[in-house]
């Protein structure tokens, strides 16, 4: 006699997220940016490594290829545990509970909030009317995944994930780590054209590595929003922030700074 199948958790999610690997890595409904940025970083670091290091490991120094290696997959490393990984979702309410707080007798919704005490402290629950339950402080739904997340900082369609409470730390080691690559190898590939330009000119070191030239425009194009990006999360690490915060902030800020001026 056969035994009887189990069925698990992650084939009847109710969310919108795909799961692979027999449910052990999960990602977003479209996770089509993230292989873009998969292929930009791989693919410039493929150039990278090809054209720019054995010149430099010949002319400056054979410690500049180990330099980027370690970079770039570090990077990748804390992009794949972001990407594929739990962001902190929290689980929808049984169909128990969910009668338990809308019963279809009752003829209105449950309470848009309500406060529970936690060590003696008030604490404000708001309800979630597609996840049927109170969610903890600081969660929040992502209208892409269909999901509440745990300290929800925001959707990530770069990484292909939402950011939360279980994955937020892989996530800014992968802003810090690809701030430094996109600076180290950007200057590795300024560094080989200026020495391949020495006594022959740029326009004879663009001819002679176009790939480098390539590499710095790429690396040049994107750093800036990186390192910005970098910053603001090691801003909102130090005070303790979510993105989501953050911006509910300011919106509320200059909502009532308008509404201050009429």
């Amino acid at each position: 006699m056969a035994s009887r199948r189990v069925t698990r958790k992650w084939e009847v999610f109710a969310g919108r997220n795909r799961f692979w690997c027999d449910g052990r890595l999960m990602t977003a409904p479209q996770p089509g940016v993230f292989a873009l940025t998969l292929a930009l970083i791989c693919g410039t670091c493929a150039l990278h490594f090809a054209f720019d290091c054995p010149f430099l490991a010949a002319r400056v120094s054979g410690a500049v290829p180990a330099l980027g290696a370690a970079l770039c997959g570090a990077t990748l490393a804390a992009l794949l545990r972001t990407a594929l990984s739990d962001p902190g979702i929290i689980p929808r309410a049984a169909p128990a509970e969910a009668a338990a707080l809308e019963p279809p007798d009752a003829g209105r919704p449950p309470p848009r909030a309500r406060e529970v005490l936690v060590r003696g402290r008030p604490v404000k629950l708001k309800y979630c009317f597609t996840c049927k339950m109170f969610r903890p402080p600081r969660a929040s739904h992502c209208s892409l995944c269909d999901n509440c997340v745990d300290r929800f900082d925001h959707h990530c369609p770069w990484v292909g994930n939402c950011v939360g409470k279980r994955n937020y730390r892989y996530f800014y080691a992968f802003v810090v780590s690809l701030s430094f690559l996109a600076v180290f190898v950007f200057a590795c590939a300024v560094a080989h054209l200026a020495l391949l330009a020495r006594g022959a000119g740029l326009a004879a070191a663009l001819r002679a590595s176009p790939a480098s030239a390539l590499v710095a425009a790429v690396c040049f194009l994107s750093v800036w929003s990186v390192l910005g990006l970098a910053g603001f999360h090691t801003y909102l690490a130090s005070t303790d922030q979510t993105t989501n915060e953050d911006v509910s902030l300011h919106l509320t800020s200059t909502f009532l700074s308008i509404s201050y001026l009429y």
